[in-house]
């Protein structure tokens, strides 16, 4: 327990049992996780024999392969199942520091924010730490763009590494969600749609082999996803359109 609320550190996994036992024991050694949720993606590695093994460890495994959004929603699911006051994900590439989850879930206890992001933009981390000019730049573009069209000053909205607090996950309609990669983008929206505020940390991120990552097609059909999403919220926020991605407050 973490101020007297139970922390759940979510791991949506595809084919990570290289680096799975890494991140795990990390992020037990913050000493203030109380239960780690890994779903395993229909992976063709030994991702879910790792998993299995790992103690204090919930293991949920789709039967196939759902993509990168629906294992979110499975890591949420159960995580709320298990009681969870303050869940984070954290990616098991051993690509973002699980060091910050007590920073990130301290802000969350306090109850002054609902959401905090492990921005590797603050800092300049994104390209110390190894991450391509062509991603980058199309971060900085579609960073822009979402910030312009909701009217917040986020420094990315493509960071994997999130801490929630559990009454904004109830109130999200994460099934609405898309099950692939824009998946992320859309519930930043979805949180900023709500109003609620968004904080970040600086975080220190790493490009290597076993990390996970987009290819360019799929980077391709990720940036016109954030751009729709980023459109349908202005246009829903104008009352121009129904979008079942911001439906209207009650």
């Amino acid at each position: 327990m973490f101020e007297h609320k139970k922390v759940i550190v979510v791991m949506p996994a595809y084919n990570a049992a290289q680096t799975l036992r890494k991140t795990y024991e990390e992020v037990i050694a913050q000493n203030i996780v109380d239960l780690v949720v890994i779903v395993d993606d229909a992976s063709s590695d030994a991702t879910a024999a790792i998993a299995a093994q790992l103690p204090n460890t919930v293991l949920h495994t789709h039967p196939s392969n759902r993509g990168y959004g629906a294992n979110q929603k499975t890591c949420y699911a159960v995580a709320m199942q298990h009681d969870a006051d303050i869940i984070i994900m954290v990616h098991p590439d051993y690509q973002y520091t699980p060091r910050l989850i007590p920073a990130m879930a301290s802000m969350i206890a306090t109850g002054l924010y609902h959401c905090v992001l492990g921005s590797r933009i603050l800092g300049g981390y994104a390209l110390k730490g190894g991450m391509p000019w062509w991603r980058y730049l199309s971060n900085r573009f579609l960073t822009l763009a979402a910030n312009i069209f909701t009217g917040a000053k986020l420094s990315e909205y493509h960071t994997g590494y999130r801490a929630f607090s559990r009454e904004l996950l109830e109130k999200l309609h994460l099934e609405n969600n898309s099950d692939d990669f824009v998946f992320d983008n859309q519930m930043l929206a979805q949180i900023l749609w709500l109003n609620y505020k968004i904080a970040e940390v600086s975080c220190p991120t790493k490009y290597f082999t076993q990390a996970s990552s987009i290819n360019f097609r799929g980077c391709i059909k990720y940036g016109f996803g954030c751009l729709w999403t980023a459109l349908q919220f202005r246009l829903a926020r104008m009352k121009l359109i129904k979008s079942k991605l911001f439906p209207p407050s009650s």
